[in-house]
């Protein structure tokens, strides 16, 4: 972890511009093809959901904005960031989960499936006081949406971006996922989105290498 220099980031103005905005969020919602990814994980009969957990994980690790962090007047760099994702309990309601990320899938999924199993039956709701190296991860796969909001505490200057896929469908012979990106834009801007989306896209299109 390392702190910005401000005063020599190009983008000074532009977070000081947005910091001061009462709603400084934006999000943007597209379609990722899962074609490739869908067969592979099909093949060795793995879990899609960790699979795309992954993927949007590793992405965001390959883009420094993603692991911006505002702390009051100062932004942290962090070297690394993991995931903090929803899922059902054994009570039928959501619960978070966090997994360390570690570069590597096959490590990666075994990590989280255990993590997954301890949270099935004891339901938590709450991160760790002040910690900011994560990344907040919701799968709705009911609905294959064009839009999503997120509940934001603006007061305590909430800065986490928030990725979320919804239900795939089929398209001809490819299969779609809605996905969306929400980031604090005194932190990124729609550039550092778009970047996102075609790194996350690679990481789709060459699964078979990507994720082994």
């Amino acid at each position: 972890m390392r702190y910005l220099n401000i005063d020599s980031w190009e983008r000074k103005e532009h977070y000081r511009f947005f910091k001061e905005m009462d709603y400084p969020h934006f999000n943007i919602c597209g379609n990722v093809d899962i074609t490739e990814l869908a067969g592979y994980v099909k093949e060795r009969g793995d879990s899609i959901f960790l699979a795309l957990l992954y993927a949007s994980v590793a992405a965001a690790n390959s883009i420094e904005e993603f692991r911006y962090r505002i702390r009051k007047d100062k932004v942290v760099v962090h070297d690394i960031v993991s995931p903090s994702f929803t899922m059902m309990t054994s009570k039928n309601v959501f619960s978070f989960c966090n997994v360390p990320f570690v570069d590597g899938y096959t490590e990666f999924c075994r990590h989280a499936s255990e993590e997954m199993e301890k949270v099935k039956h004891n339901e938590c709701m709450k991160d760790e006081p002040g910690r900011d190296d994560l990344l907040y991860i919701t799968s709705i796969p009911w609905i294959s949406f064009t839009g999503i909001t997120h509940p934001i505490d603006i007061k305590s200057g909430e800065c986490i971006p928030r990725i979320s896929w919804g239900k795939y469908y089929e398209v001809g012979e490819r299969v779609k996922l809605p996905l969306s990106v929400q980031v604090h834009h005194a932190l990124m801007d729609g550039a550092h989105v778009g970047q996102y989306f075609m790194v996350f896209q690679e990481l789709l299109d060459n699964a078979r290498v990507k994720l082994c």
